[in-house]
């Protein structure tokens, strides 16, 4: 075995033992949600194929499906369209004992309906005009509300694009939209930097995962989470997060390579 391929053996092993161990602590946090009658809500967003799916398969792998509920709604039909933009949403907010994570949530209309013209310029101000306060009552009403961002590079993205399109089990993946990710990258990282600015506060803060690396930012997803919650027994060590990984957003961020449009 050449050196190159046992580093690989060898990180690909510490990776699955982190994982595991991470995963234990995820049934602890479940259990105590249980025995509390806690109510969470994660949303999860992101570029596109920045690994929202791959981190949810693996926060979610070992908890309870009973009390563990994953949210990808598609395209609005034409009575959801009629009716107030937050309303379909609402359905799936977590009840008590339950976790909830949303894949993309109502932050598509800042994102991809802002970029793509799927709304317009009255619709994408009244979004923000109301998100705020939607999400203040949410927390008021004892939900423990987390909002994540994963972010990627141009070229990392071209590339998990084109594997998507050459991968048989990933077909489900692509979407004509993802033809325009590339293309209207810059239009997405304005529309992005725009969310931030004005959903960001210091009751719903914005979390950024640099998710360059699918497997370090699984990791560190899922330790972000984790140092977030509080539950009986916690291991502090373990789920301590690198700040350098994933952090709450700052304007100055802005500026680092990173999340630079």
């Amino acid at each position: 075995m050449t050196k190159h391929k046992e580093q690989k053996r060898l990180e690909k092993q510490h990776y699955k033992a982190e994982l595991r161990q991470l995963q234990i602590e995820l049934v602890k946090l479940q259990r105590h949600i249980i025995r509390k009658n806690d109510k969470i809500l994660v949303i999860l967003e992101g570029r596109d194929a920045a690994g929202k799916d791959g981190s949810i398969k693996r926060i979610t792998q070992h908890l309870s499906p009973r009390e563990t509920r994953v949210v990808a709604l598609g395209k609005p039909s034409d009575r959801e369209e009629s009716q107030w933009y937050f309303q379909r949403y609402v359905h799936y907010l977590p009840a008590a004992a339950e976790i909830v994570f949303f894949n993309r949530s109502w932050y598509n209309r800042a994102g991809v309906e802002k970029v793509m013209g799927f709304c317009t310029d009255a619709q994408y101000e009244e979004f923000f005009t109301e998100v705020t306060d939607f999400e203040s009552m949410l927390v008021r009403s004892g939900i423990h509300f987390i909002k994540m961002y994963l972010d990627i590079s141009k070229s990392e993205q071209k590339n998990r694009l084109e594997a998507h399109q050459d991968d048989p089990l990933k077909q489900w993946k692509t979407s004509p939209i993802d033809e325009q990710a590339i293309a209207r990258w810059k239009d997405y990282s304005t529309a992005r930097n725009a969310m931030f600015a004005r959903t960001h506060t210091s009751f719903t803060p914005w979390t950024i995962v640099d998710a360059n690396d699918k497997k370090v930012a699984r990791i560190q997803l899922i330790k972000g989470l984790l140092s977030r919650l509080d539950y009986a027994n916690k291991d502090t060590n373990l789920t301590l997060p690198d700040q350098t990984i994933i952090f709450d957003y700052d304007p100055l961020y802005l500026e680092n390579n990173m999340i630079k449009a």
